[in-house]
């Protein structure tokens, strides 16, 4: 069973890459989420919606490249275009925390210097990606959090919004369903009726998303960016992998690694990172590489997936979940959007 299931994640990771191996060269992928994502479930409205939402991302970030820019040009204004569209779990679209607040978290990472920023707990910067590059390069640090943060990114000129803009309905439902799930889990343990956890995963996917993204510009160069608002409930300031490098956010001058899922797996597997290593001290392929990972973070009890592209051009997608919204563009400029398994 171990055996076939690696078999199955290395053929999701490959499902998109397939072209990359002596047919084309790409130079960006993106990533939307992982989950419980069935198409049984979804309208063919919400399906359009989804595919062309990653479209623009795909096409604002490839504009960037294509005039030029650099890889991080291109993931962070690929990231922006899902941080300002409602359908995913970053910026305008963030989750609720248990309180009923939207915190945000973002990294990106450029891959010649390693070069880092990162923020976390953010409530009224529209963009926490800018923010983030922002930390990266116009300060000394590598992560900022909270207040702290958000001074930080006023200082720097970006955009504050009220913490109202992020609210949306569709995410305001889901923390009442995951608040309905906390009492009925309370009232179970204290009758001594639950069995096991796992029992209450039934809205796990309500409780986390992210975005991200990774590109290589027109001289070689590699970045990666992630962004999201977490977990839907999540108390106490709670922290995922997104914005912490090397677990959901990785680049160097080989590879540039973002993912998505459930955070504290991520954060244990030091999954973004794993996956530059097999590459340096094992020569291992991609996809490969970032199959091994999320193998990995199965067996450990965690779900979720990963975008990966080299210096070459390959990219590996996989995932242990039902489906990952994704999608990748080549130089010459096709594109190639999927969400199921």
């Amino acid at each position: 069973m171990k055996a076939l299931h690696a078999l199955l994640i290395l053929f999701l990771s490959q499902a998109l890459a397939t072209k990359a191996i002596g047919q084309a060269r790409y130079v960006m992928a993106i990533h939307g989420g992982a989950g419980t994502i069935l198409k049984e479930n979804m309208t063919p409205e919400q399906e359009d919606a989804f595919r062309t939402a990653l479209t623009q991302a795909l096409q604002a970030g490839y504009h960037q490249l294509q005039t030029g820019k650099g890889s991080l040009d291109a993931v962070e204004a690929a990231i922006q275009v899902m941080e300002d569209n409602p359908l995913f779990n970053a910026g305008k679209g963030a989750v609720f925390t248990h309180e009923g607040k939207n915190e945000l978290d973002a990294a990106i990472m450029w891959g010649p210097t390693r070069a880092a920023g990162a923020v976390a707990g953010v409530t009224t910067v529209r963009n926490p990606i800018s923010a983030a590059r922002a930390v990266m390069e116009r300060s000394e640090h590598v992560m900022l959090t909270g207040r702290g943060a958000e001074t930080f990114a006023a200082s720097m000129g970006l955009e504050i919004v009220d913490p109202a803009y992020f609210h949306t309905e569709g995410r305001w439902k889901a923390l009442q369903r995951a608040l309905e799930q906390d009492s009925m889990k309370a009232a179970l343990d204290h009758d001594g009726n639950r069995s096991s956890s796992q029992d209450w995963a039934g809205y796990k996917d309500d409780k986390y998303g992210t975005v991200g993204a990774v590109a290589l510009d027109k001289a070689g160069n590699l970045a990666a960016g992630t962004s999201t608002g977490g977990m839907t409930n999540k108390r106490y300031g709670r922290v995922g992998d997104a914005p912490i490098i090397g677990a959901g956010t990785y680049a160097n001058d080989r590879v540039a690694v973002s993912c998505t899922g459930w955070g504290e797996f991520f954060i244990r597997g030091i999954a973004a990172y794993d996956v530059a290593a097999q590459l340096e001290y094992r020569q291992v392929p991609l996809a490969e590489a970032a199959s091994n990972v999320i193998e990995k973070i199965g067996e450990m009890g965690g779900d979720g997936g990963m975008i990966a592209l080299d210096r070459e051009g390959n990219i590996a997608m996989p995932f242990n979940t039902a489906g990952m919204y994704r999608g990748a563009i080549t130089e010459s400029g096709e594109i190639t959007i999927a969400i199921y398994r």
